[in-house]
Parts: structure tokens; sequence; C-alpha cells
């Protein structure tokens, strides 16, 4: 997969997704915010305690750890998922983007977690000569970046090298791909998956100067300190 930005670049783009996703909380709920604290919806602080622990425990962290990630007491993780906490909002940001989740996420009823995106809310750029890049996941996805990748005939687009660590895979959906890495190429037709280092030099080019091809990417980025 490819970006025009280097990892300090995506990291930012995250956070201003977070921003905004967290500005839009904002407009909807600091009406409600003013008439109900959480403390008077058992509910909400019900939703918030099983969504924090789920969100939690799928990323393998203990209390301590998303207490460190999120810069506040572990006593206040468990008692959020007690049940009983009646967090600012200070907290709720700090939290959510500690686990890489909007914070509706985390207030979400069962239900509100189903979420429909109409094909023109999904952000897309194009890049090179003809390709077209659109998110295949529009919400942030801790250390990963997912695309789908539209190929015009005989496009070609140079990819970034990331950060040392770091592992891209490509899969061709329809038509055929061609990739550089490293000054090697590799031919994909429909279904065939590549994987390599993402902080190598690479490129793509749709193979069929008459006919479109489609992939999807997927970088891995590599973990701070590892």
């Amino acid at each position: 997969m490819v970006i025009d930005a280097t990892k300090i670049g995506v990291d930012r783009i995250w956070h201003e997704r977070r921003v905004r996703q967290t500005g839009a909380w904002l407009m909807c709920r600091t009406r409600a915010a003013h008439n109900h604290a959480m403390s008077d919806s058992p509910a909400e602080a019900q939703h918030l305690a099983r969504n924090l622990a789920s969100l939690r425990h799928t990323r393998a962290l203990t209390q301590g750890a998303l207490a460190k990630a999120a810069a506040v007491p572990r006593s206040t993780i468990a008692t959020l998922e007690s049940g009983t906490g009646n967090p600012s909002l200070a907290v709720l940001v700090k939290v959510a983007a500690a686990l890489g989740v909007p914070i509706d996420e985390l207030l979400a009823s069962p239900r509100a977690l189903v979420r429909r995106w109409p094909a023109a809310d999904v952000a897309s750029r194009v890049k090179g000569r003809g390709v077209t890049i659109r998110e295949l996941v529009p919400e942030p996805v801790p250390d990963e970046m997912m695309e789908v990748m539209d190929f015009a005939p005989g496009a070609v687009m140079g990819g970034t090298p990331h950060l040392p660590g770091t592992r891209e895979f490509f899969t061709c959906l329809d038509g055929r791909v061609n990739l550089m890495v490293a000054g090697e190429r590799y031919e994909l037709a429909e279904g065939d998956v590549l994987a390599f280092p993402g902080n190598l030099a690479h490129s793509y080019q749709n193979a069929d100067a008459l006919a479109p091809a489609r992939g999807v990417s997927v970088v891995v980025f590599a973990k701070a300190g590892v």
C-alpha cells in the first residue's frame, strides 16, 4: 500500500481524524451533556464499561498498560470498567485516542456499533498516473492502513517506503498488476497476494493497457522501539 506521507505523516492524519470525530461527537452531545451527567445514565455507563473492557482485551492490554497509554491513573480505567465511573470529556478523549477508536464507540449501545458509510462519504484520492485510492476501513485501525486501489488501463504509481519493520501486503482483485520491489518485478493476477518489507522502494503498474485493474493494500506498521 502506498501513501504520500511518511509514518509520521500517517500518524498525523489519524490524529486529525480523531480530532474531527471528537468535534462531531461534541456537536451532537454537548447539549445533552449539560442536562444529563453520565452518573444519571446507568445504561450509558454500562455501555462504556462493556465496550472499554472489550476493546482493551481485544488489544491485549492490561488496565495498567491502557492507563499509561492514555496518561490517566490505572484506578480510572478500573472504575470505568466497573460501570460506576463518571468520566470527564477529557478522560474519554484520552482513553479513546489510546484505543484508536472514536468516542462514540466507547459509549455506543450494541446496535449503535453498526454503521453504514455511503460510497460518497468514503475518502478517495488520485496518485501517480491513473490510480485512485480509497479507504477500505473508514475508521482508524491501530498500526494498520488498508486501502482499495483502482488502476486505470496502463496506470503507474510509485510507492513511499515506510519505517524498517513495516510489512505490506497487496492482493490483486481484478486484472493484472505488476509490482517492482527493490528492483525486482512481480506479476500478480486475480487472487494473487504479494508480501514485502514496507521500507523497500516499490511501485505499481497495471500490466494491461486496455483494461482496468483493482487491488487491496494492507500496511502493518512497525511497532515503536521494535
